[in-house]
């Protein structure tokens, strides 16, 4: 029987070879954050900024090659609620680090 309410999200299904690229690279950005910190090839501060650049980029990789994320226009929906979830995650977890940091300050007058 045909589905007769099917939604267009919009998200179309990965191929095989998109699945072991998207996997593939993952793997190389792992390999590569793994081997910044156990053989100490940079600085503390430098390994820090190294790691979170790795962990955006592996960020978008999961999007575009896992998720089917694009900017085409059936995608609209998809990206915004994400910018949306994004947005939350950061004022959460950003007000969060705040809050913890003025009680920690504040505790110490004492």
């Amino acid at each position: 029987m045909a589905h007769a309410h099917s939604i267009d999200t919009g998200a179309g299904h990965g191929s095989a070879r998109s699945y072991v690229i998207g996997f593939l690279l993952s793997v190389v950005l792992t390999v590569a954050a793994f081997g910044l910190v156990t053989q100490h090839w940079l600085a503390p501060t430098e390994s820090i900024i190294a790691i979170s650049v790795l962990a955006f980029i592996q960020i978008v990789v999961h999007l575009v090659f896992f998720l089917h994320m694009n900017t085409s226009s059936k995608q609209r929906w998809n990206v915004a609620a994400f910018g949306f979830t994004v947005m939350t995650a950061v004022i959460v977890i950003g007000g969060t680090l705040w809050v913890l940091h003025n009680v920690s300050m504040n505790m110490m007058s004492r």
